[in-house]
Order: structure tokens, then C-alpha cells, then sequence
């Protein structure tokens, strides 16, 4: 049996160099890093000069170049010295390299905060004379996103004030993250064994996903009574963040603070409107999966505190990295031998910093700087999650591998719109691999409920997300009041009718709204749903099409962000514009639940 390296915490310096990243691939050592530093503040003595001539496309061109080898040499420095520093967050150097980066890269913006600013001073007449210039043919989507943006970009001088306005209107968030993360307390709980233990929000996912109701409702009622008991300062907090969306819309000269929010990705709004709409057609589908839920948790009535209770008893899935990394790259054949190439080079390069350290920095991520391969963070555990993690992260890497090598630099960045389609793609091939190699009806069925709850939690719940945020503006848009009774009733009515009358919607859920960090970041949570949607859209195609199917996907991969998210998808064959995407993965969770309901006959 293998030794489990994860139950060994070592200091940094005693890590196995093989389970670690090759960062000298990056910046060969500290020497290299410190002569690329002080190359960038060269650079930055000879871009001040261009401020003033961007009219001339020769000069534009240049311009951009040299903005280009800055960023890039920034983009390095950066990247490199917070991977340093995550590999042990405890020690100094790493840490003040990171620091040194960080003021560098202000630094950075603000010499290069005249362009944008200049190039759309121009007429329209110049600016289409600049996107129409040969010399500046590579540059022709950045020119086109300019004028595109250049109707809500304001004069100099209100630009300016809207910039000081941002310490205000920072409040809301600030305010809710201080009471959310550092005053509220919550009380002390009973556990299974009948301990007295503090709540907190670490430990309260653990608590819902007891085998015992009991503890399960009163983490839950805990959990909502204490924010219940902060209710008019949380809901002052969320209507002044709505407020002050509404502020910039307005300023920025937008319809709406939807419109305002998807504009940056230039997506249409039907994108939003079709999510919510198709989901609601799909609702049938997620109250039988309450009802199936229900029977398996063997329980009268489904509440809203079993909704991640585990559904198979106790069920131990042993599985070290190394046989993780032969079922991924096993799951990810249909994708053809170019593309498991790399991912096999990825593995044997030392793309991936594997096992916890002491001072590691916790969770997982892809990322890296253009010109060099991606580099993957993990603290690998020998279960069925740090295997989907795996396949997860290496998806996001190979993303951006196919992008770079693909692209231009400023091309092959992928909007955050994208960017969870090419590592829940993997996911899905993997789970597909997973149920189709797998006879033991208790892992089979311990492999549906994981996907389905996936389906449950990033799609519906997402979509419902997003309808609460879509309805609490449009209330304050039309002038209507939004007290915290007005967000209660609307959260509420919203649970009741994506959780059907299978189940009991429990009052207290009404208070959700009030915990959920993404509310800040306006409309953006329907990109998991739409992201998970259209990958569940490639892998489907992909399972039944073959290479037609493959060679679209990889199309989409080798795009990076050369043209604007929902045209790489629909050329892809994805068309998030349509409701068709959402409508195949709903027909993959109706799968799912079939095969969960002959399990349990």
C-alpha cells in the first residue's frame, strides 16, 4: 500500500523536488528575476514619449508593442513571485518579492493609463482610419473593443470623479466583509456525539453533511437566526451595493445594471433571460431529484438543511495521485492524442506543485504567464474530489497552453466567461469514464449523486442567484422599495419554486441572501451556469460525435480571447444565445436521476 503523503505535513524545504513546480522555467533564479525588474523600468522611461502622437498608426503600433513587453515582463515578475510565496506563505523573501511586484505593477498602470484614454479622444473618422491601417492589422479586436467601449467612457474630468467616487462606493462590500468575516459570531451547536461546538462558516457545510437530521437543523437554524438578528444592517448593506450599481449604470450611460454588467463581455442580455427561463422549463426535473433525494435520505419530509446530507452511506474511495493521474488521462482519450500529449508533458514536467507543505497556500488553481506553460497548484488528497481537482485545473491549464501557443498576447487571455467550460469539460469526461468503468452499484451510485448534486448546486442554484439579483434591481430600478422583508420575501419565493412541494422550504431560509459574498459582485454568478451548461454541451457532443466534435472543441481552446466569448462558443457549435446548451445539460442531470432511480427500485 502506498504511503499517503498528505498525512506527513513537511516543511517546504523537504518536499520531494519531483512533487513540486519547476519554476526556473518562469524566471531562471533571483538574478534573472532582478535583471527582468530593472529591464521593465528601462522600458517604462521610453513609453511616456508616445502620449501625445497616438493618431499616427506607425506610432500607435509602436506603442502598443512596447505595451506589450511591459505587461509581459510584468505579467512574469508577478506571476512568479506569488507562486513563490504560495508555495510557503510563512517565509519573508517570497513575500517581499511579491510586494516589490505588486507596487511595480502600479507602477505599470499608471504609465500606461494614457493610452486608452487618448487613442478614443480621436474622432470616429481617426478611430476607423486606425482599425482600417495595415500596420495595426494584429491589433484590429483591441482597436474594435475600444470603440465599442468609447459610448460609456466619459470626459477626462468625470472619469476622474468617478475614480475618487470609487472609495465610497467601496463601502457596501467592505461593510458586508467585516460583518460577514469578523464580527458575526455564532453560537455553539451540538455535534453527532453530543459536543458543544462553535459555529462558524469553516465548519458549517461539515455540520450540514451529518447523518444525523438533528444536528443538521440546528447548524441550520443557528446559522440563519444569527444573521435573522442582523437583518436591517445586511439589508441596508445589499440595497446600498444595488444603489450604487445603479450609480454607475446611470453615469456610464447604461439601460440597466444588467446591461451594464454583461457589456464588458459583450454578451447579449438574452443570454441571462434565456438561462433563467430555460432552468425554470427544467424546475420538474430538479423536484423529483428532491423527491428521489428524500427517499434515499429515507426521511418523511426533504428540508432545506438535507440538501447535502450524503445520500450513500459511509463510502471510502482510496486513490492516490499517481492512479489519479492515469484514470484522468485515461478519461480524457476522446480528446485525442495531440491534446493528451501535452497534458502527458504537463504531468511529467513538473507543471503541478502536488502535495500540502507547511505555509502552502490552501485550495487549488491554474495559472501562469504567457510564453511559458501553465503551471497547476493542488493539495492532493487520495479521494474522489482531489481526482476531479486534478482533471479540473489541468482543463483550465490546458486552456490557456492552446491559447497562448495559438495567440497573440493580448489575444489569448480568455474572459472569465469561458473560463470554467474547459476544466468542467474534464469533470465531465472524467465522470462519464468513471460510471462506464464502474460495476459496483454503491460506487455508481456515490458517482451519481456527486454529479448530481453538481447539477443542483452550479446550475440551479446559480440560476437562482441570478433571478434574485435580477429582480431585487429591477425593483430598485423602478423605484420601489427594497427593504430587508422586501429581499426576505423575494428569496424565499424563489426557494419554494425551484425546490417544488417536494420538499419543505423552511422559513428561515429566507435569510440565505444575506451570507452570500457573490451579491457584491453583481450578475456574475450566471457565468457557473452558463459555463458548466456549455461544457456539459461539449462533452455530450463530443461522447456521441467523435472527431467532428473534437476538432470544434479544440478550436475553442487554440481561441484564447481573439473574438468575443458567445462567437468563439457558437463557432465551437455552442451557442449560449440559444437556450439548446442549457436544454442538453438538463438532459444529462434527467439522465443522471434515471439511473439513480433504477439503483434504488
Amino acid at each position: 500500500m502506498r504511503r499517503d503523503p498528505v498525512k506527513q505535513t513537511v516543511k517546504r524545504k523537504n518536499v520531494a523536488v519531483e512533487n513540486t513546480w519547476k519554476l526556473e522555467d518562469l524566471v531562471a533564479d533571483q538574478a534573472a528575476w532582478d535583471k527582468e525588474y530593472q529591464e521593465v523600468k528601462t522600458l517604462l522611461g521610453k513609453i511616456a514619449p508616445y502620449q501625445g502622437t497616438l493618431k499616427d498608426p506607425v506610432k500607435v503600433k509602436e506603442c502598443f508593442e512596447l505595451e506589450d513587453e511591459i505587461s509581459l515582463h510584468t505579467e512574469r515578475l508577478y506571476v512568479y513571485s506569488s507562486m513563490l510565496h504560495h508555495g510557503d506563505t510563512a517565509e519573508s523573501g517570497p513575500q517581499a518579492l511579491l510586494d516589490k511586484a505588486q507596487k511595480l505593477s502600479v507602477e505599470v498602470g499608471e504609465a500606461l493609463s494614457f493610452i486608452t484614454p487618448e487613442i478614443l479622444g480621436l474622432s470616429d473618422e481617426a478611430l476607423q482610419a486606425l482599425v482600417k491601417a495595415p500596420e495595426l492589422a494584429r491589433y484590429k479586436h483591441t482597436l474594435d473593443e475600444m470603440i465599442r467601449q468609447k459610448a460609456h467612457v466619459l470626459s477626462k474630468e468625470m472619469e476622474s470623479l468617478l475614480a475618487q467616487a470609487g472609495n465610497v462606493t467601496q463601502a457596501p462590500n467592505k461593510i458586508f466583509n467585516l460583518l460577514n468575516n469578523a464580527d458575526l459570531k455564532f453560537p455553539k451547536v451540538k455535534d453527532e456525539d453530543g459536543d458543544e461546538v462553535e459555529l462558524t462558516h469553516g465548519n458549517y457545510i461539515q455540520f450540514l453533511e451529518s447523518d444525523n437530521q438533528a444536528v443538521r437543523k440546528a447548524a441550520f437554524e443557528a446559522m440563519y437566526d444569527t444573521y435573522g438578528k442582523l437583518k436591517n444592517t445586511l439589508g441596508a448593506t445589499l440595497s446600498s451595493n444595488i444603489a450604487k450599481n445603479m450609480f454607475y449604470a446611470k453615469a456610464r450611460k447604461y439601460p440597466s445594471v444588467l446591461e451594464m454588467s454583461l457589456y464588458g463581455d459583450n454578451i447579449p442580455t438574452d443570454v441571462y433571460t434565456n438561462l433563467i427561463d430555460t432552468i425554470h422549463e427544467a424546475l420538474p426535473l430538479l423536484h423529483r431529484y428532491m423527491k428521489l433525494r428524500a427517499k434515499l435520505l429515507k426521511v418523511d419530509e426533504l428540508h432545506m438543511y438535507d440538501l447535502f446530507a450524503p445520500l450513500v452511506e459511509e463510502f471510502k474511495w482510496d486513490i492516490d495521485y499517481e492512479e489519479a493521474k492515469k484514470m484522468v488521462t485515461e478519461a480524457l482519450q476522446p480528446l485525442g492524442e495531440d491534446y493528451l500529449k501535452v497534458l502527458k508533458d504537463g504531468f511529467d514536467t513538473r507543471w503541478i506543485d502536488i502535495y500540502e507543505n507547511e505555509g502552502k497556500r490552501s485550495g487549488a488553481y491554474s495559472w501562469g504567464a504567457y510564453g511559458t506553460h501553465p503551471y497547476v497548484l493542488l493539495n492532493h488528497k487520495n479521494n474522489l474530489n482531489s481526482m476531479f481537482t486534478l482533471a479540473h485545473e489541468m482543463g483550465h491549464a490546458m486552456h490557456s497552453y492552446l491559447s497562448d501557443t495559438n495567440q497573440e498576447y493580448r489575444d489569448a487571455q480568455y474572459t472569465i466567461f469561458l473560463a470554467e467550460v474547459a476544466s468542467t469539460l474534464n469533470e465531465a469526461l472524467l465522470m462519464d469514464y468513471l460510471l462506464k468503468k464502474t460495476d459496483d452499484p454503491k460506487a455508481k451510485m456515490y458517482l451519481l449523486t456527486y454529479y448530481a448534486d453538481q447539477f443542483r448546486t452550479t446550475v440551479f442554484r446559480q440560476t437562482m442567484f441570478a433571478e434574485f439579483e435580477k429582480l431585487t434591481h429591477e425593483k430598485s430600478e423602478a423605484g420601489e422599495s427594497l427593504t430587508p422583508q422586501d429581499l426576505s420575501k423575494i428569496y424565499y419565493d424563489l426557494n419554494k419554486l425551484y425546490h417544488g412541494n417536494e420538499m419543505a422550504v423552511d422559513q428561515a431560509i429566507e435569510m440565505e441572501w444575506a451570507r452570500i459574498p457573490h451579491f457584491y459582485t453583481s450578475f456574475y454568478v450566471y457565468k457557473y451556469a452558463t459555463g458548466f451548461s456549455a461544457a456539459t454541451s461539449f462533452s455530450k457532443q463530443i461522447l456521441e460525435e467523435g472527431t467532428p466534435a473534437v476538432d470544434r472543441y479544440l478550436g475553442f481552446l487554440k481561441s484564447g480571447g481573439s473574438d468575443y466569448s458567445i462567437n468563439i462558443l457558437k463557432k465551437a457549435g455552442v451557442d449560449m444565445s440559444s437556450p439548446e446548451p442549457i436544454k442538453q445539460a438538463m438532459d444529462v442531470f434527467k439522465s443522471l436521476i434515471e439511473q439513480m432511480e433504477e439503483l434504488t427500485k
